[in-house]
């Protein structure tokens, strides 16, 4: 017995049943029953919202035998053969492969002749935006002055692609994405009709990876169906989608915020040894982070779709870690975005974004205090009660220095941090550099104060001349290649 997949089975069939988008659904009855239909519609916004299934409702609405009606009956002739694609008055066309000039003149011809039945003759253009520019150009001067039985209806995923002589033409309406709730209560309604068995983190999980999406949301449901037809747990999600585990990215975190650099070099094995994919893991420590970000600043109602366990667990997090490191975290990770999606060593690209995050937060020896996160990605503010390593309290000195005076910040270039002990950072220039040297020293008063406000106590900046000259890079090489050289750089 031939069996329609949920997608098609349950796909809505009057404006009523529209899922998300009220705005269009409203819009739309009233302009039918005011009799103020335009003459093209665009359709916007991502994949899986509705568009088509918007267009076919129009469709039905304005050639059903009791039409034109906001409730097509779905039950005469005209109904039928449109929710059947093989309506000879409803004409669908796939912009990626018909985006020619001679299809759109083809168009054009077809358009000048009545509807062979109904009332209207309605095209369909999927992904308009695939559509060369001379066949939109074409296609112009049909809109500009369409015949009375025609009425356009185009949907794309990229409107910004869409000529504006085209949109101007049209009236828009843009279809937003399903939240992650709204996918898991249409999920959860779907169970119900079909006798799915499946646990509530389970279709949390299909709502998330569906992206928006309440088409995906469905075929996701339909191949667990398959997959575990006595019920479906979250693991069987995980499994069947590749999807990393959710407690993964909380112990990640936790590694992050102790500065643990040997553990996340060990779970980083772990994790491509099991087979995770890179891009997956990545996408989902932004996220994880960001929901961090957004229990740290709006609480419990800052709609991000998290289970109630899962809300309490993320805030102990959200509040061991602080708004501020957060901030900077994330503002750190998005820095790998685009080599994520194209390296050839996604494993030492997540280790070594991995070990930046944790660098800043290890605790130097008997410190016994909570260090910052990371200093080396952004900008940090005051952090209280917390030691710094020696190269990160001097990246943050020279960071900061280079935001509010850049000249003194060009002098702490030529220096280089030779301990930190004590409370006192010191660095050593060379001894040519004296007049760098009593730069720093004239304002070592004011980089002093910005000491104590990275390390919060009294903390004292030291500078000493290097009585070494610095080390000629060209000069080691060929000494290195063919031994000591003189003074003119000879053998």
């Amino acid at each position: 017995m031939a069996r329609n997949v949920l997608t098609l089975k349950y796909r809505p069939q009057r404006f009523d049943e529209l899922l998300v988008q009220d705005h269009v659904r409203d819009t739309m009855k009233h302009a039918i029953e005011k009799n103020r239909l335009a003459n093209a519609y665009l359709f916007c916004g991502p994949r899986g919202v509705g568009k088509t299934t918007t267009a076919r409702i129009l469709a039905k609405s304005l050639n059903c035998e009791k039409g034109p009606t906001t409730n097509p009956c779905n039950k005469c002739s005209f109904c039928v053969e449109i929710a059947a694609s093989r309506s000879l008055d409803v004409i669908e066309i796939d912009g990626a492969s018909n985006n020619s000039v001679d299809d759109v003149r083809e168009l054009r011809e077809n358009a000048r002749y009545t509807p062979s039945s109904g009332r209207f003759k309605i095209y369909i253009i999927d992904e308009v935006h695939m559509l060369s520019p001379s066949a939109f150009n074409a296609l112009l001067k049909t809109l500009e002055e369409p015949p009375a039985h025609v009425k356009f209806v185009f949907a794309t995923t990229e409107a910004h692609k869409v000529p504006s002589t085209i949109v101007s033409r049209c009236q828009r309406f843009d279809f937003r994405r399903a939240t992650a709730a709204e996918i898991k209560e249409r999920l959860v309604w779907l169970t119900q009709q079909e006798g799915i068995k499946a646990s509530e983190a389970a279709l949390m999980a299909m709502a998330r990876r569906s992206d928006g999406s309440i088409r995906d949301g469905e075929g996701i449901l339909d191949q667990l169906a398959a997959f575990r037809p006595d019920g479906i747990e979250l693991k069987d999600v995980e499994e069947l989608l590749g999807i990393v585990p959710s407690e993964l990215f909380s112990d990640y975190a936790d590694l992050v915020l102790a500065g643990d650099g040997p553990g996340l070099m060990s779970f980083i094995a772990r994790l491509f040894e099991s087979g995770y994919d890179h891009v997956e893991f990545y996408v989902g420590v932004v996220r994880h982070f960001r929901n961090l970000l957004a229990l740290a600043v709006s609480g419990r109602e800052c709609g991000i779709g998290l289970l109630p366990d899962e809300v309490e667990r993320m805030l102990r997090q959200a509040e061991s870690f602080g708004r501020g490191d957060l901030l900077r975290i994330l503002s750190c990770i998005t820095q790998y975005e685009a080599q994520a999606a194209s390296t050839e060593f996604p494993r030492v690209l997540i280790e070594v974004m991995s070990l930046e995050l944790a660098s800043g937060r290890a605790v130097p020896p008997d410190s016994g205090t909570m260090p910052s996160a990371t200093a080396e990605c952004s900008d940090p503010p005051v952090a209280k009660d917390r030691a710094q390593t020696m190269t990160a309290l001097w990246d943050e000195l020279r960071l900061r220095t280079k935001t509010q005076r850049p000249l003194l910040a060009g002098f702490l270039e030529l220096a280089t941090p030779v301990s930190f002990k004590h409370d006192t950072l010191i660095v050593s220039l060379p001894a040519k550099q004296k007049v760098p040297a009593a730069k720093i020293e004239e304002n070592l008063q004011d980089l002093t104060a910005t000491l104590a406000e990275i390390t919060g106590r009294p903390t004292t900046l030291s500078v000493q001349l290097s009585k070494k000259p610095a080390p000629d890079p060209t000069r080691e090489r060929v000494s290195r290649i063919f031994g000591e050289v003189d003074e003119r750089g000879q053998p």
